[in-house]
């Protein structure tokens, strides 16, 4: 069933701001001596040419190189605190949020929600026989059982929704502008996605199953009030499961 999904906002980044050498560039010839930056730079300090000396010249050539040296860094600072940020809201073993990252941003799908009336839901998953899993093939084919999972849930939702892994084998969807029909056919594709993608061991195929539990999201409640009911919900459907199985 198609859901349909906000729409894409563009990241917008301000202009940068050139460097002087960068704007001399157009306008004054290149030279070795680096005159035409030199002039550019004594021009924004209010230096008139005829003050610049030679020694003059040498430090006005050091304090530029000295402002490169620290746009670089910054830039290389910049760079590494988006890699921490990342790893901060990314799960240490799946390529999805963990459970920190995922709350906050349930917290703020669910104000969106109270806010503008716009219907959104969290499906609650949970690996029917992981442990299994672990202690007959090993921690190996329990983590590719945990990474098969999050495969599925990330190639088959779309970029305004959130998949993450909420701890163990317990894993979460926030599906944006979904009422409770709508969320429960999506999760059962989910989980359709899930049974599709076995554990393929040296010795054995493992088949995967899942449990979920779907909760729309409700105005004035809290993303753990709304954590809980899905879990409950979910173990709801474990029960009729192994009922249905018996």
């Amino acid at each position: 069933m198609k859901i349909g999904g906000y729409p894409s906002v563009q990241n917008v980044r301000p202009t940068e701001r050139k460097h002087p050498a960068s704007r001399s560039s157009a306008s004054t010839p290149a030279d070795s001596s680096g005159i035409g930056e030199i002039r550019d730079t004594a021009e924004l300090f209010g230096v008139p040419d005829a003050e610049l000396t030679p020694k003059v010249r040498q430090a006005f050539l050091n304090l530029m190189a000295e402002v490169e040296t620290l746009r670089q860094e910054l830039h290389a600072s910049q760079r590494r605190v988006g890699e921490l940020e990342k790893l901060a809201d990314q799960d240490p073993l799946a390529p999805v949020a963990n459970r920190r990252a995922f709350v906050r941003d349930m917290s703020r799908m669910m104000s969106y929600t109270d806010r503008y009336g716009v219907p959104s839901s969290l499906v609650f998953f949970d690996v029917n026989g992981l442990k299994d899993i672990n202690d007959r093939y090993g921690h190996a084919a329990g983590d590719r059982a945990l990474l098969n999972v999050a495969q599925a849930l990330l190639e088959n939702t779309r970029e305004s929704d959130v998949v993450g892994r909420l701890g163990g084998d317990e894993f979460g969807v926030i599906l944006a502008q979904a009422t409770d029909e709508v969320a429960n056919a999506k999760a059962e594709e989910l989980a359709e996605s899930i049974r599709a993608r076995p554990v393929v061991t040296e010795n054995a195929t493992v088949p995967l199953d899942v449990a979920y539990g779907v909760f729309p999201f409700r105005a004035e409640e809290d993303a753990s009030e709304a954590l809980a009911e899905a879990d409950r919900r979910m173990y709801e459907k474990k029960r009729q499961m192994k009922a249905d199985a018996a």
